[in-house]
């Protein structure tokens, strides 16, 4: 019997950067079949708009105090996690348009006939963006990508103007109505689960033992 799991990230969450390592791990597990789906958070409405200069200042200047503190805290959080992983997190200058990027990993969702391939663009996105060498709003740039891990891309500019777009939309939708509002997250059988401290949870809920996901992503 298999168990469907449904993982919700972003590629401009860097909480959801740091859990990958977990999601490819549950994905390995014999009987779970995990399923991707990219979900464009919409940072504004909560932590309100920046953008930042090359001298660091905010040219937008939406942004309360309080808003300013956590983003502040988050990314001085990410980096120490990001550390312990041997990963680099370099807070972006603005907030990006991730929808783009989600939309070419729809287009490679549905392309690649290798599940290695697969792992290797969402891999890759997610690395270089968060060293600040990759523009996830670029649509060239995450065509080069493709070429460059030997991706069939020819089609991928009408894809992402039509059929994509209206595919990711929907996915929008379709997660909004589960109760996913944030990323990392995971759907199993109808639950949500937000966030990677919440992973023993998942492990719980599809009988495996839990200690190993804390001993292994949490610590």
């Amino acid at each position: 019997m298999t168990t469907s799991v449904y993982h919700y990230f972003d590629y401009k969450s860097p909480y959801a950067y740091l859990a990958q390592a977990a999601a490819w791990d549950l994905a390995e597990r014999p009987g779970i079949d995990v399923t991707w789906v990219p979900c464009t958070l919409q940072i504004h409405k909560y932590l309100g708009e920046a953008e930042l200069n090359e001298q660091g200042e905010d040219t937008v200047q939406t942004r309360n105090d309080h808003q300013w503190r956590r983003v502040k805290y988050s990314y001085m959080d990410c980096r120490r996690e990001a550390s312990r992983r041997g990963l680099i997190v370099r807070g972006p200058r603005k907030i990006f348009d991730s929808s783009i990027s989600h939309i070419a990993f729809l287009w490679m969702q549905d392309v690649c006939d290798n599940p290695a391939q697969l792992k290797s663009f969402h891999d890759a996105v997610y690395e270089r963006f968060w060293r600040r060498e990759l523009d996830i709003e670029d649509a060239a740039v995450l065509t080069a990508l493709m070429d460059e891990l030997g991706a069939d891309t020819p089609g991928f500019g009408e894809f992402l103007a039509g059929p994509g777009r209206a595919q990711h939309d929907a996915l929008q939708r379709e997660l909004e109505q589960a109760g996913v509002f944030g990323v990392p997250s995971w759907l199993v059988e109808g639950e949500v689960f937000w966030g990677l401290e919440k992973l023993p949870r998942v492990y719980e809920k599809l009988g495996l033992d839990a200690r190993e996901a804390f001993e292994q992503f949490l610590i």
